[in-house]
């Protein structure tokens, strides 16, 4: 029924209009034809799909352009803050075949970080074990550099090559018994062993009076003296730990085994923003110098050295050799912030700012003269780790839990602090390095 103005009465005033003419009311019907209403519904599904399609692209424009400009500014606007006078700092470090980068780096940038933090407030103690390349006589070099340069410091050369170590006769603490039938020297037990010695001097001499407040355990990487001054410096100094994020092959991150998020989960995504617990995305995403983590070693890390010296004898370890036997297996890198009591009171802190490599280009890659993220890259990764936490389901870590149910049902004594270290995978040595089995 349609309308027409009432001549008779006002000029707002309105009455039906009756159509006695059929045809003109069949050709109104056509309007709504079928045909039509599948033309109107797709017109406005296409609007509507422009107008979403529009703000999506909007939104997350607005939202990229934010965290790029914020990465950016802070990269453009960093000083590496000053060493702090009277702070002492003990330097652990461990070398297997690493001749090719400490000739071309790790040597000189170590030299570099003495002149900075000053002979007197330090301590270098360097384990290398059993290289067959050049890396005994570079170090031989170091020795005497450090001793010309009056820097306290002790270098062990051990001449036991791996392969003399799993022929070893003695098979007990340490061994597992692999799924192929074999007894074979686990890998985390024997590199806790060669941390533990490295802080050995910390120690002896905190017994003798000599005292150090942090300890900073450095990897064969790349770095700089402004990233070990960066990193000391997170969250204003104060962490039981502060970790460098490192790689070998950017833009994905390397150290997998060790980095767990504040909610002791391992990572979404290789590439950043790395983390599935809201506390550690946010923080990434907000570029903070301090993320919180559960654990991390990734390349460099420093610790207050209270832990180490004090009655608590805060020590690298691996697993139970029974645990291990269930196919398990955890990094001594991570269970040291599990055992150390200060994680919980001062927090352990993933420092982004601070960027290693395991090789120069890796190095060069993560430091370009911008952002170290590209907008393409945020925009990319900020997607792809929304779909993996949302789709994903964690089998691999329902796998560990049943397996740790079965082994403390094995034995009242069985526990595991920890339990969010643990993978599903036996590494064990090998002659020229570590395998899985």
């Amino acid at each position: 029924m349609y309308w027409r103005r009432n001549s008779k009465y006002s000029r707002h005033s309105y009455e039906p209009d009756i159509e006695t003419n059929t045809e003109q009311r069949r050709s109104r019907i056509r309007l709504l034809s079928p045909g039509t209403k599948l033309y109107i519904k797709r017109l406005l599904r296409t609007r509507v799909a422009r107008v979403a399609l529009f703000l999506f692209a909007v939104v997350n424009f607005l939202e990229v352009f934010r965290i790029h400009s914020r990465i950016a500014e802070e990269h453009k606007h960093h000083v590496a803050p000053a060493h702090h006078k009277g702070e002492r700092i003990y330097i652990a470090a461990m070398h297997f075949n690493d001749g090719a980068l400490l000739r071309s780096h790790w040597l000189y940038s170590m030299l570099n970080l003495t002149e900075a933090l000053g002979p007197e407030n330090i301590f270098i103690s360097i384990y290398e074990s059993g290289s067959w390349d050049d890396t005994k006589m570079l170090l031989e070099w170091f020795d005497g550099e450090l001793e010309r340069r009056q820097v306290p410091h002790r270098i062990e050369l051990s001449d036991t090559t791996h392969l003399e170590e799993i022929k070893s006769e003695v098979r007990g603490v340490g061994w597992v018994d692999t799924p192929k039938g074999e007894r074979s020297l686990r890998r985390i037990p024997f590199l806790s062993k060669m941390r533990n010695r490295t802080i050995k001097d910390l120690v002896d001499l905190d017994s003798q009076g000599t005292h150090f407040d942090k300890v900073l355990f450095v990897n064969d990487v790349v770095f700089t003296v402004d990233d070990i001054l960066t990193l000391l410096d997170t969250n204003g100094g104060d962490y039981a730990a502060a970790c460098s994020l490192d790689f070998s092959l950017p833009p994905i991150y390397y150290d997998t085994f060790a980095l767990r998020d504040s909610n002791g989960l391992p990572h979404a995504t290789l590439r950043w923003p790395y983390f599935q617990s809201s506390e550690s995305l946010n923080a990434m995403i907000s570029n903070s110098d301090a993320v919180p983590v559960t654990s991390c070693w990734n390349g460099i890390v420093a610790m207050p050295s209270e832990p180490f010296v004090s009655s608590t004898q805060l020590r690298f370890r691996g697993i139970p050799d029974s645990l291990a036997a269930h196919h398990l297996e955890g990094s001594e890198c991570c269970l040291i912030h599990a055992d150390n009591p200060l994680s919980k009171t001062l927090g352990v802190y993933l420092n982004p700012r601070v960027r290693v490599g395991y090789n120069p280009r890796a190095y060069e890659v993560t430091h370009p003269k911008t952002s170290w993220v590209s907008a393409w890259r945020i925009f990319w990764g900020l997607w792809t780790n929304r779909i993996t936490r949302w789709a994903t389901f964690t089998f691999d870590q329902a796998v560990v839990r049943r397996r740790v149910k079965r082994w403390e049902k094995e034995d009242m004594g069985n526990s595991e602090p920890g339990v969010f270290c643990l993978i599903n995978e036996m590494h064990v040595i090998a002659e020229n390095g570590w395998a899985h089995v």
